[in-house]
């Protein structure tokens, strides 16, 4: 056990989270953080549920006295994503996470810290452990797979949960109460090309981007930090039409809710153009600098001599992917005309790659009005579909509609003034939480989302902050005890 971390306040939430993150618990093989969690609620003599998709229910009893309080469900996510830097040795695989307090911050060392969503399952661990704290009864849900497409949340059946009120622990900014989130679907465009070897007087390059802030591609979309796809895209582009440049292949990005942080290439050039591309590459770098000096300080475009690859991309299909690369829509696309400050509509184009005569392109659709999410991302599969590209929309998922007078929204609105003697923005994200999937199935059922801080999420920046959890954790307990009873409710 990491003893720095264990000694933090409060205790029992810090050594749950530090035992969970020993647990490599990738999104989509979770096996491993599953039955860590079904041996930590047998180990309790608790009820737990492991159903068919993979969903962890742990349900604990009220503690005397509160026997006649609604019972609650408090749920978070057990995967995490799995981003390091380029210059990490980690296998998220096999190792649990490096953790380190810088301050009042607990960090990873060069890798995704998984405070999102760890915190809250830990919050949950901590509660269903206890023997002090008082709460009504308690069903602790913990879903899989949120991070790249809520499978777990889609697949929670109907009827395993009896709770009326859901108390979701998966919001970055503890002076927030999130009501509301968006939804999104998954756009992919794959297809074949042929290839040609290169020319026989020419010599090879890869152009590396690299270094930029990253973050969560919904929380932090509306920030303006570069995109390591379209920054690359764009290099390449200059390059083909100025220099002749020719490109053999490009793994650029990562996960689709992860702002891309990185990108290369390969390519080739003539070798009487390469001073010239050389001097292209210098130039175009000092103007993305200039563009990106504020939301990316640390960007960095590389050129770096390698060995000449053995084909590169035919000449019509390389300008045809890199111009639908440019005209794919990335970022903000509308803003809410009726929630100040809120993304409506967004995309992140996360992915990138081109090897061996396949490509494929990755985005994450996001929005909180379904028909002009769906709208944005049909319009990316006709950018695609214009090239020739197959181009599928899948792992659609609904958004979280907003109910502003709910009891539960008022109750945890009005102790969050109490204890700390402020106002909590009540609002809607732009991110994805589970809570609209949940909701199809449990129609009846209030939610209400809350956290502490949490910065750099979905990326190696990633860090949570010590006293916020402090005062996240104050608010929680405080929420347990004042649940209504049942009666109330009706």
């Amino acid at each position: 056990m990491n003893q720095e971390l264990a000694q933090l306040e409060p205790r029992p939430m810090w050594n749950h989270f530090v035992d969970l993150n020993a647990v490599p618990r990738p999104s989509k093989k979770e096996d491993r953080v599953i039955e860590f969690m079904r041996a930590f609620g047998e180990s309790l003599g608790l009820e737990t549920i492991v159903d068919d998709i993979g969903n962890v229910i742990i349900k604990k009893p009220a503690t005397p006295g509160m026997e006649d309080r609604v019972t609650i469900a408090l749920q978070g996510h057990l995967d995490m994503v799995h981003q390091k830097n380029a210059d990490t040795d980690f296998d998220f695989n096999t190792q649990g996470i490096d953790m380190f307090i810088d301050g009042d911050w607990v960090k990873a060392r060069g890798t995704t810290l998984g405070a999102d969503n760890g915190i809250g399952v830990a919050s949950a661990m901590a509660i269903l452990a206890s023997t002090d704290i008082p709460h009504p009864a308690i069903e602790a849900l913990f879903t899989i797979d949120e991070e790249t497409g809520m499978t777990g949340a889609m697949g929670l059946k109907g009827g395993l949960l009896s709770a009326q009120i859901m108390l979701n622990l998966d919001t970055e900014d503890d002076d927030e109460i999130t009501i509301g989130c968006a939804g999104g679907v998954d756009v992919t465009a794959s297809g074949s090309y042929a290839q040609e070897g290169p020319a026989p007087d020419t010599d090879a390059f890869v152009l590396r981007v690299k270094g930029l802030t990253g973050g969560h591609s919904g929380m932090d979309i509306h920030r303006g930090r570069g995109n390591a796809n379209k920054l690359i895209n764009r290099l390449l582009l200059t390059a083909s039409e100025q220099c002749g440049l020719r490109v053999a292949s490009i793994d650029a990005g990562g996960l689709r809710n992860a702002i891309p942080r990185e990108a290369s290439a390969t390519v080739v050039v003539g070798a009487s153009d390469a001073d010239d591309l050389a001097r292209l590459v210098s130039k175009q770098a000092a103007i993305l600098q200039s563009e990106y000096t504020t939301t990316d300080p640390g960007l960095e475009i590389l050129l770096e001599p390698c060995e000449r690859p053995a084909a590169v991309i035919g000449a019509d299909f390389q300008d045809t992917l890199l111009r639908a690369v440019s005209a794919c829509p990335n970022g903000i696309f509308r803003m809410s005309p009726d929630v100040d400050d809120l993304v409506q509509t967004s995309n992140n184009l996360a992915r990138v790659r081109v090897a061996d005569g396949q490509y494929q392109v990755m985005c994450l659709t996001r929005g909180s009005v379904d028909s002009e999410k769906m709208d944005l991302a049909r319009a990316i599969q006709s950018t695609f579909e214009l090239m020739g590209a197959t181009v599928e929309c899948t792992g659609a998922y609904p958004g979280w509609a907003p109910k502003p007078n709910s009891p539960i929204v008022k109750l945890v609105s009005d102790l969050y003034e109490e204890l700390f003697g402020e106002k909590a923005a009540v609002l809607a994200c732009h991110a994805g939480l589970e809570c609209g999937i949940l909701g199809t199935n449990y129609p009846d059922m209030q939610m209400i989302s809350f956290g502490p801080n949490i910065r750099g999420a979905h990326s190696p920046d990633e860090k949570v902050q010590v006293s916020s959890v402090q005062k996240y954790w104050g608010l929680l307990l405080e929420t347990l005890k004042k649940i209504p009873r049942t009666q109330e409710m009706q």
